[in-house]
This record gives structure tokens, sequence and C-alpha cells, in this order.
């Protein structure tokens, strides 16, 4: 064998296979975390008019700020006396003017900064497009196009940075920023222009929901942080404020979020020139504003195991990404018929497989990061807001064959939110619909019998009316199927209890005969439970009974 020939034959081959192996793991990359990603978005006053001193500004990089550069500009076209040219859609160290080469100091500076030196280990990028002397409508993807064709040359010419469609640049650079990073939220200033009434916060928040949901992100996640118009009545000249009256009209964009925070400007200085501009330290200040309204929206959980984001090129320091989540049972094994099914507790397999859900995100933002609605009304967690058409799939084990009762926990206002199950697509049971109480006020509903048979099966509840809480489903066996197989019989005494932590999640189910034996079961250290405080709960006929339990090791 010509082993010479052999190697050179392989030496191509096995590059072509590392190569093909590198590709698969850049395409398997997922986002780093620590790298969180803000949009900044207005006009003027975020665009940058504050006085940039070189030495203080320019002269080294920000430690672990970055900005995505939303234009292409020359060092010598950009303002005060950087060295760097910069590219539309790469990343660089984020050096002022970040928004158009002719503007100077921005909010989004010192928010960047402030914002790193807050978070220790976060590194925080900035996507920067705004535009002087614009009204909201060009942020707008419906009226930005009629605005631009009758707005004044200079505006005209300004939007040109951005190819004169504001929004689709900030979309197109927040897709390439998901790529590596994480976008938690928006900085905002505008109102000077267009003012901040009804029809200005209906756009304001028109601008937001449609970046959003183009690139698919939650808005119970994402905040949005405006900035106050300039209140410094006796500087500028003796020129006043322009603006400083809208400040209330911002404020009330607070009804419109779902996150949002509001930058004061009080005791702010302007520039001294003119009656619209914060000067050099009241865009600082503003700027640190921000971020003390920011740091109370996000989640600031710094990951331990994920790289230093590189600063030069980010898409080096992203994670690998997390292997599908396969579908099964939540916990360790399937529930057991009989006995209770608590409904947070649905499969795992994501979207399609162990849910449908038809709002995005976790409305009620409880125990579980997905699309299905969890809230904690009481001490227990709850399924809520559930529209017709949603289902959720659990994996059980019937124990034997037999007739068992179906019931359910649930709550509602209307009186028809309803439900209906099925085991492996046969529907069982009745219609279980909640009683008009009220969402705080759960009752037991019936769910009528059916004839079951023993082993594994996929149990599936499927909303088919509008608005139901569903605390849990229990599964009895009757009397005649458990007399029939011989069974060892509870008790008239004996009752089906649940275990939750303070956090209201679920921990354990047991029986016992009654309250007191229960909470001395829980005081002994029910199977797998650690030293804590806990909420022993047990729901028949008579009601809900509950009581708060301490377990010592």
């Amino acid at each position: 064998m010509d082993f010479k020939k052999v190697s050179e034959f392989l030496t191509p081959a096995l590059w072509l296979i590392g190569g093909l192996v590198m590709l698969a793991s850049i395409a398997n990359a997922a986002p780093n975390p620590n790298f969180h990603i803000y949009i900044a978005y207005g006009q003027s006053n975020m665009a940058g008019n504050g006085a940039i001193v070189p030495s203080v500004d320019q002269a080294t990089n920000p430690k672990n700020f970055l900005m995505l550069a939303s234009h292409n500009a020359n060092a010598s076209q950009r303002s005060g006396s950087t060295t760097q040219s910069i590219k539309t859609g790469e990343w660089y160290p984020a050096i002022p003017p970040m928004f158009h080469p002719f503007e100077n100091l921005s909010p989004a500076d010192y928010f960047g900064r402030a914002m790193v030196d807050s978070l220790p280990g976060v590194t925080v990028g900035i996507i920067p497009v705004a535009i002087g002397a614009v009204s909201i409508k060009a942020f707008d993807k419906d009226q930005y196009q009629a605005y631009f064709n009758s707005a004044a040359s200079y505006i005209q010419s300004w939007a040109k940075d951005y190819d004169s469609n504001p929004y689709q640049r900030i979309v197109d650079l927040g897709k390439k920023a998901k790529e590596v990073g994480v976008i938690k939220g928006f900085i905002f200033h505008q109102g000077e222009t267009d003012g901040a009434g009804t029809e200005w916060q209906n756009n304001v928040y028109k601008t937001y929901k449609d970046i959003v949901n183009a690139l698919d992100l939650d808005e119970n996640e994402v905040a949005f942080v405006a900035g106050e118009m300039m209140n410094d009545p006796t500087g500028n000249s003796g020129q006043g404020s322009c603006c400083y009256s809208k400040n209330g009209g911002i404020a009330q964009l607070k009804s419109k979020f779902k996150k949002f925070g509001l930058a004061s400007s009080q005791g702010l200085k302007g520039n001294g020139k003119d009656p619209y501009h914060f000067g050099r330290e009241g865009v600082i200040e503003l700027g640190r504003r921000y971020v003390h309204e920011m740091l109370q929206l996000i989640d600031k959980t710094i990951d331990p195991d994920a790289p230093a984001v590189d600063l030069v090129d980010p898409s080096q320091s992203t994670v690998p990404d997390e292997p599908p989540e396969e579908y099964g049972p939540y916990g360790d094994a399937p529930a057991k018929i009989p006995g209770t099914i608590e409904v947070e507790e649905y499969n795992k397999g994501g979207a399609d497989k162990g849910y449908y859900d038809l709002s995005k995100g976790n409305e009620g933002g409880k125990f579980r990061k997905n699309d299905v609605d969890i809230y904690q009304p009481n001490m227990g967690l709850v399924v809520g807001h559930c529209q017709k058409g949603e289902w959720l799939k659990y994996s059980v084990n019937v124990e034997a064959d037999g007739e068992y009762e179906i019931s359910a926990l649930v709550a509602g206002d209307n009186g028809t939110g309803s439900f209906v199950l099925y085991m492996d697509d046969t529907k069982i049971g009745t219609e279980i619909a909640n009683e008009g109480n009220g969402f705080e006020t759960f009752t037991t509903v019936s769910g009528g019998k059916a004839t079951l048979k023993a082993g594994k099966h996929d149990l599936k509840i499927e909303i088919t009316n509008d608005w139901i809480d569903i605390d849990y489903v229990e599964f009895k066996a009757s009397s005649t199927t458990s007399i029939a197989q011989g069974l060892n019989l509870m008790t008239e005494a004996e009752s089906n209890f649940n275990l939750f932590d303070m956090q209201g999640k679920h921990v354990a189910s047991f029986k016992a005969a009654g309250m007191d034996a229960a909470v001395r079961m829980v005081k002994d250290g029910v199977k797998g439970i650690r030293q804590g405080v806990y909420l022993v709960r047990s729901a028949g006929k008579m009601g809900i009974k509950q009581k708060v339990v301490t377990y010592e090791k």
C-alpha cells in the first residue's frame, strides 16, 4: 500500500470533515446570555447633543461595551477625534458618535458604560438608530414612507444613513444581534416634535410592538424605558425648556407596556444654547437614570458557565445550543391514576408536542419559561388565560383496569370556560366548566366517569371555551372497581394531599388519614423534600384545607 498517497488523500478529507464539524457547531451555537443588547431610538436628544471630550470619550475603548454600527462612516467624518471607521452591521467598541457621524454624545453612551459597571460579568451592546427633529412616525413601519416624502430636506438627508427606513434598520440589526446576544430592552427619547398625547402614545407603543414582533421577542421580558423632556426653565441662555409640559403624557406610556420605566429629567441642565437639548452633564446623568430604571425591569441573572464575550467578534463567544427537549413526563415518572394530575406539570417536549398555546410567553410568569400561562393566585400554581383550542399533554400510568371518577379544581368568572379530557385521543368523561365565582374562588367540578385500561397512556386536556383557570385534575377509582379488583381501600377519613414549597412549586403528593396525620408526615420528612417551609393542601367535597408546616431534619 502506498501510504504517502493515502496520507495525501486523507489530509484534505480530514480538513473537510473538520470544517464541516466546525460549521455544524457554529450552526448549533446559541446566543451568549451574558451579552445584553439594547435598542436605542428616538430623535435629537437620543441621537447625541452632549459635547464629546475626546480624551475621555474616544481615547480608549469603553469596558465591555459594544455598538452594532447602524451606518457607514470614515473616522474623518465622525465628530471629535476618533480614529475609528465603522461599517453597517459590524460590531465595534462603543465610541461616540454612535448614531450619525455629525452627532455627539448620547445618553446611550453612558447608559452602556454605567450598565456594565452595574452588572459585573455582563457585556452590553447598543443598536443605535435615531434622527434629529423627526416625528414618531419615522419609526412606524406603516407611516415612515409617507412621513419622509413630506419631511424637510435635511431630515430626508439624515434618514439616508438608515436607507430612509429606520424601522427596518432596527429590525435587520436586531436579527443580527440575536445571533450572538440577548435583547433585553429599549431606551427611547422622542416627543419634542409631535407631543405626548394619546395618538403619540399609541404610536410609540406600536413602534415598539412592531419591532418586538418582527424579532420574535416577548414583551413580558423586553423592557421599555422612556426619557423625560428637558426640564431646565432657568438655563439655555434664558430661553427655558420647550417641552417639559409633555412629561405627564410621557409618563402615561406606562399603561401601554408590560415592563415600563421612566428616566427623570429633574435637575438636568441644558446645553445653554437652545431650549431643546441636554448639555454634556445632563446627557451623562440621563444615561445613568436609564440604567436605574432598566435594572428594575430586566432579569439580571449571570450565567457563570458562559464564556466572556469576544469584544472583537462576538460570534466567537456564543455557547453550545441546548439539545431539543425530549417528549415525556415533567417529573421522573408518569403521573399515577388514581391520583392527582397537577396541570402545570404538563409534558416536556415544547410547543406542539407537550402543549399548544395561542399567546406568546408565560402571561403569569411562574414556574416554567415557555408559552403556557402559569399563575399563582394563592399558594398553589394554576394554568390560566386558557383559550379555546389550546391543549396540554401528560404521560400517565393507570394502575388497574376499571372505572374512575373524574373531577377538577377550577375557577373563572364567566361560568362557560371549559375543557374536555382525552386518553390516547379518545374523549373520556364529560366537559368540565368553571362555576363563575371569580378567578380567586376555586371549586371542585365533576367530570363524570371513565373506564380506563391499565398501563401507560397520554392524557390530554383540551380547552373548549375561553377563560378557565385549572389547578388540577383528579382520578379516583370508583368503589365498585376497587372492590372488584380487591384493592386496599382507604378509610373514609383518608385523603389525597399535595405539598407545595413557598414559591408555589408542587413538591409531592401523598395520602394521609386527615390533616393532622399529613402534617406529622411532612414533619417526619416526606420522601424527596429538603429542609424548609411548605404548604400542605387537600381538596374535597368540604372544600380546600391547607396548613403551613416546617420540616427540620
